[in-house]
Order: C-alpha cells, then structure tokens, then sequence
C-alpha cells in the first residue's frame, strides 16, 4: 500500500494558476506521467500534468533543480516513453514525485526565478501527446460480476455467470500493436459474422460496434520468468492508472468467441489516455475489496494474502457520446453512464497475483485493463451492449437518432476522476476516440 505523505495534503496550491480549479483534473496533489511531443517530428519526452499546462521533465532536469533519486529518476525522461522510469524502484519515483510538488507549490523559490515557466512548461493544448509507454504486452481482464452477469444473461438467460467465474479472474491477451492514444480516430472493421438468420458466415463491416469504458494499470518493476508476484507484494508493482476504451465488434464477436475467446473482435483498436495517474497519487482514494455476496466462495490463498487488500481504488468513470449530427447543431454530448472501480469483484493486486501465478513475467509497461467497469444499476453500465440488451431496446439521443450500437461519425468520450472528503479531487482526463467508415472494399 503507497502511504500519504505532504504532497497528498488537500489545502497545497500551485503557481500555477489553472492547477488551482476545483474542478481541475490535474492539480498539484495528482502530478500525472505522460509523453508529449513538441510538433509532429518530434520524438518526445516524458511531461507531467499540472493544470492546463505539460511540465517537461528534461527541461527541469537541465535547469539543476532536481537532487538525489528525483534527479536519478529524472535522467529518464528524455525518451518518448515512460518504460525506464517505471522499471525504478519506488523510491525514485517517489522522491521525483516529493520534489517536483516542492517546485511547484505556490511560494516555492522557482516561482521566483526570472523565465523558469517559460523553459520548463508548454501550454497542453499545443503539445502532440502520445501512448505513454511502449506497451510489449496487453492483457484485458473481466473484473466486473455485474458486466459479466448482464452480457451472460443476454445469451444465457438461465445460466448467465459461469461457474469458474467467483474462482479464477477471467482475462485474454489483447492485441499491443493497435493500442492507441486518446484522439486518434477508430475506423469499423471489417471481419466474418453469421447472424442467426443467415445459412452461412460472410464478411463486410461490423454493425454491432461498441465501445468497453475500463481501467488499465501499468506495471512498473516486472518480475522475472517462472516467480509469480505474491499478493502482498503485487500493488507495489504497479506504476499507474489510465482510462482504457476496448472498441469490440460484438457480431464478429459474438460468431469467432467460441472456444477461445476474443480474437479479431478486439485487435483492430483500443485506445488509452495520455496522463498515468500513479498509485502514489490515487492513495487517498484507496479502498477496500467490494464485500462477496453471502455464499460465494473465498479467493484461494494466492488471491487472499496475509493482510488486507487495498490495492481496490474509489473511482468513477463518466461515458459520453456525441453524434456527428449533435455536434452539427451544437448540442453537448449525452452522459450514458457512470461506473465505479468501486464494485469491481477482483481487484488489481489480485489480476496481477493471478496474472503470474503460473509464473509468466510481467515487464515494465506492460498494460493489464479490468475490462468493462459496470455497477448494479441502469445509469452504471460500461458498454453498449448492456445498455440496449444487445440492440433490442434503443437509447434515443437529444437530436432523436437512436442507437443500438454505434454508428459512423460518433466519438466516445471516457472521463475519471475520483473525489472523497478530505480530499483534493484528481482526474485521469479524457479518452476519446470517432468512429470513421470501414474503408472501400
């Protein structure tokens, strides 16, 4: 578990001003990772997130402001990824973290040197942001009973949760080469479906795309082939959190899932936002395991550890959608729903326990997603497919178009955030992707 320290402390201000909002998803006390670029040629450095602006980690380092682990830390941040400072130990990363709060608390003594602000911040909105980390490897688990039972109940109306399912953390190996950042458009793909009418398979555009609101987490220090991460020790090897969309095809799905699992349905985009919130920021919002029904079985040892698990995080993630024809007539998007990480059933200490148990080696960026965060109500579910029961009930959106799943020219937004008393709220910021047309056949 990551302790709070001073740089948690809700009353903190920076200078600068625009971290200072109530509303500001990156205020001093979150200080988010990401990788920016100056223009399209060049080839990036690691930033951190401060109000509207991208503090650059080489610039403060050429400044001399930065001492002991945080300037070891630091020397990583010329490289356009965040790999080699999450492979560090924790106590780098948290004396980057301790110092770079220190610089910019309001009062601080860089507030006071002459054109500092102008070496070392550019503006957000005039900075090319990237996939934060080179992504070797992309595991997506199915963390929500609430997500698994709905889309069960869609096709196995008597049976909707499998038995294994309480036992074991389900998950697939996803696709690492179509991991994209916030922004980039998502084009329809095309593959092999079979509706239930047709006497054989064909292939031409989904028309059952979707959109999977989820968390991903980045692993940090790794371990090593044929050592699986204890429970205990699991949390500590987690660098970060962003927002995940998991764009599925859920007809080419729905005929290809059988025996094994998603394949083509889920390979051809997934996109994540651009600032990695560490776990050192999201202490505050720590929180304990959602409570098992009465009846279900307890974790076996190895998801059970020695001490509490509190590697589960108080987080909400916000859909909204917008239709080319909204933002045509200037319409603002249509919130769908609102999850929290709250009522996931297993929490990530447990995905990565159950990850290596077999003794498969993490490595530094890699990133493992919960799958679909959905809760026990209506206004709480993560995908389209739940939200209309696989097409049969429409949403209706303000301009009158409906929606059973997506249609061309709609862009998906994800926000995070977690708020609680007594503390500063943080944000993840935005993951947002449009849906272009299948290309011409």
């Amino acid at each position: 578990m990551r302790p709070l320290d001073e740089t948690h402390d809700p009353g903190l201000a920076s200078w600068v001003e625009s971290a200072n909002r109530l509303d500001a998803d990156f205020p001093i006390q979150n200080l988010p990772f990401g990788v920016f670029a100056r223009d399209a040629r060049d080839p990036g450095r690691v930033g951190v997130a401060i109000g509207d602006w991208i503090l650059d980690l080489s610039a403060v380092h050429a400044e001399g402001l930065l001492t002991g682990d945080a300037e070891i830390a630091a020397r990583r941040s010329s490289v356009p990824h965040l790999n080699d400072l999450m492979r560090l130990e924790l106590r780098y990363q948290r004396a980057l973290r301790a110092q770079l709060s220190g610089l910019l608390r309001a009062g601080s003594p860089t507030e006071r040197i002459p054109g500092l602000a102008d070496r070392i911040l550019i503006r957000a909105a005039a900075a090319v942001l990237r996939v934060p980390a080179a992504i070797g490897n992309y595991t997506d688990f199915y963390a929500s009973v609430y997500h698994a039972t709905n889309v069960g109940s869609l096709f196995r109306p008597d049976n909707p949760l499998l038995p294994n399912y309480k036992w074991v953390p389900i998950g697939y190996h996803g696709r690492a080469s179509s991991i994209v950042v916030s922004g980039t458009p998502v084009r329809r793909p095309s593959g092999q479906c079979k509706p239930a009418d047709a006497a054989a398979p064909s292939v031409g555009p989904t028309r059952a795309l979707d959109y999977e609101a989820e968390l991903g987490f980045f692993v940090g220090r790794g371990n090593a082939l044929g050592e699986p991460v204890a429970l205990d020790d699991a949390a500590d090897r987690l660098f970060g959190i962003c927002l995940v969309n998991d764009w599925s095809a859920r007809d080419i799905q729905s005929w290809e899932y059988q025996p094994l699992g998603p394949f083509l349905a889920k390979n051809f985009a997934t996109s994540v936002s651009p600032w990695v919130v560490t776990l050192e920021a999201l202490a505050p919002f720590r929180t304990e395991a959602a409570p098992r029904p009465p009846g279900d079985p307890a974790p076996l040892p190895y998801l059970t550890g020695t001490r509490p698990d509190a590697s589960a995080v108080d987080l909400t993630i916000e859909v909204w959608l917008s239709s080319d024809r909204m933002r045509a007539e200037g319409r603002a998007p249509m919130r769908l729903s609102a999850g929290s990480a709250r009522d996931l059933y297993w929490t990530p200490a447990q995905l990565i326990a159950h990850h290596t148990v077999t003794g498969c080696n993490l490595q530094p960026g890699d990133l493992v997603a919960t799958g679909t965060v959905s809760g026990p109500t209506s206004d709480s579910l993560g995908c389209l497919l739940e939200i209309t029961r696989r097409g049969a009930s429409p949403l209706t959106l303000p301009t009158g178009e409906q929606r059973a799943f997506l249609a061309d020219g709609d862009e998906v937004t994800l926000r995070g955030y977690c708020a609680r008393a007594g503390a500063r709220r943080i944000g993840l910021g935005e993951c947002r992707g449009v849906i272009v047309g299948a290309p011409a056949r």
